[in-house]
């Protein structure tokens, strides 16, 4: 993972920042304005507009988190709360403003051909997401509180229960419910639907409240 200064990070949030107000359109002068730095740093720090957005793709991507665990002593309540913890962490950071302005910026970029944006988005974010999550189904699976052949599928699944429609529609603009108790009852269904494909039966617990 790239390491920031404090400083780098809030130029990469006056981007995001920027991103959210105006799209593609903006600019490197409109970064180091907002950024209250000069141009010259920019470039320093990150290279060209290209190597800004990239690094902010980055940036982004970093605040989705698998979690601490111990792979040697993970119990069921552990495994079960550190899948919750993940996916609250997920749809609280795809259902920002900043990562739908993202996203959407990204898309443009994949379909245009413009750039490789879009592969980088995609590459930071699903991709890069799912080698910090396998880890934690994997030691679900050596402790045998789950049961599953292939690590890709087993995350494929838990990643579709967790984001359902919710990211396409929010970049296509629907006005979802994303407050914390909503996305953490999400999280917690999402959970324990994995749980019930998945899980070993010790791991298994009847659903509550409405799907």
């Amino acid at each position: 993972m790239d390491e920031w200064t404090e400083r780098q990070k809030d130029v990469l949030d006056a981007v995001l920042d920027l991103l959210v107000t105006g799209g593609d359109a903006v600019t490197t002068a409109a970064i180091a304005r907002k950024a209250n730095c000069s141009k010259e740093t920019l470039y320093k720090w990150f290279g060209d507009r290209d190597g800004l957005l990239a690094a902010t793709v980055r940036w982004q991507a970093s605040r989705v988190r698998a979690g601490n665990f111990d792979a040697q002593h993970l119990d069921a309540s552990q495994l079960r709360e550190s899948l919750e913890a993940f996916a609250v962490n997920w749809l609280s950071v795809i259902s920002s403003r900043t990562s739908i302005a993202l996203n959407r910026v990204g898309i443009s970029h994949a379909g245009s051909g413009k750039s490789g944006l879009g592969r980088m988005v995609l590459a930071n974010g699903r991709f890069a997401i799912g080698e910090r999550l396998k880890p934690l189904l994997e030691a679900g699976r050596a402790n045998g509180l789950l049961a599953f052949d292939d690590t890709e599928t087993a995350f494929r699944t838990f990643f579709g229960l967790v984001g359902r429609d919710v990211q396409i529609r929010l970049l296509l603009g629907d006005r979802l419910e994303t407050t914390e108790a909503e996305i953490a009852r999400d999280a917690a269904r999402a959970t324990q639907q994995f749980f019930a494909l998945y899980g070993a039966p010790q791991t298994q617990k009847p659903l509550q409240g409405r799907i």
